[in-house]
């Protein structure tokens, strides 16, 4: 026997079947959509860890370089940290918002 498709009315089918095959379908694509969720999620936080950390390693890096080539009466390594950490954040504001933007398109589609 076919399943009822929502929105369409077999025959022989009640209201409060076709209500429950609904309600059905929708908890199943809610499911789905948590899965989905946690796993974005957890690589969202693993794209913004990485773009945080990756340019301020880089900096202190470049900074010790040069604190040992060019001393001087500043600290390079103090100053290019603070950069790669500035740029780091910028980053991973960049790399939310595009995701934040995603999101919302998708819900507006699913939705609209």
């Amino acid at each position: 026997m076919r399943e009822p498709r929502k929105g369409k009315s077999t025959p022989g089918a009640t209201e409060f079947s076709q209500q429950v095959g609904e309600k059905a379908a929708r908890k199943l694509r809610a499911q789905r959509h948590v899965t989905q969720t946690v796993w974005s999620g957890l690589g969202m936080m693993g794209m913004v860890g990485w773009s945080v950390a990756v340019p301020t390693v880089l900096g202190a890096a470049l900074g010790l370089w040069a604190d040992r080539h060019y001393p001087g009466g500043h600290s390079w390594t103090l100053m290019l940290l603070a950069i790669g950490l500035g740029l780091g954040c910028f980053n991973a504001w960049h790399w939310v918002a595009k995701e934040h933007r995603e999101i919302s398109e998708q819900e507006e589609d699913r939705h609209g």
